[in-house]
């Protein structure tokens, strides 16, 4: 659920595959299996680094410290959702120290190609694609109140008892140690995934 980091790690604007890698990241949680190799191959590329870098983050041990406080806090399976979305939060927030360009100017450029490569998107990104648009969720994470919001949309897609409505007052709650969380996991990941890129230039 972390689209902001995903697409801001989905490599620099100027190169060459850059749009194709920017669709491959956006849509590959909605891409099952080896479904991804019905795409060009650089769209391929842009689904694999999203796995590799959803790997990473699973299996960190900063992302799994995070994660049991969000167990012990009630949030159970849905923990590493709840974390991907305070992790996307914290980026917006701090986005200058992580992108020479401005969050609003991303943010509305990122929209703008992901909406000219619109009839490639899966049937589920097709459906929530425009009321990302239209409310501004990326630029929307900056504010607690935009996080409160996305988690109550994705608890209305969860199961039952899923208590992420509620994550913003565990957010508010321990803030400075989910932010410590992020700011020690963060840089290792923007690492980690140019290593993922730099096969096809």
């Amino acid at each position: 659920m972390n689209f902001l980091a995903h697409l801001l790690l989905a490599g620099p604007p100027n190169a060459s595959k850059y749009a194709d890698w920017l669709l491959g990241q956006f849509i590959a949680d909605s891409v099952p299996g080896r479904q991804f190799e019905r795409y060009p191959p650089a769209v391929q590329v842009g689904i694999k680094a999203h796995r590799a870098i959803d790997t990473f983050t699973d299996q960190h041990s900063v992302v799994r410290r995070a994660t049991a406080r969000l167990r012990a806090a009630g949030y159970g399976k849905y923990a590493g959702v709840v974390a991907d979305v305070f992790f996307d939060h914290f980026l917006a927030r701090d986005f200058a120290r992580f992108s020479p360009e401005p969050l609003a100017s991303f943010t509305r450029r990122v929209y703008a190609q992901l909406a000219s490569r619109e009839p490639e998107f899966p049937a589920p990104v097709q459906r929530f694609f425009p009321y990302l648009v239209q409310h501004d969720w990326l630029g929307n994470y900056a504010d607690i109140s935009g996080i409160v919001q996305a988690l109550t949309g994705l608890s209305r897609r969860a199961s039952p008892g899923s208590n992420m409505e509620t994550a913003g007052v565990e957010l508010r709650r321990q803030y400075a140690a989910y932010e410590a969380d992020f700011q020690e996991f963060f840089p290792q990941l923007v690492a980690y995934a140019a290593t993922l890129l730099r096969p096809v230039g």
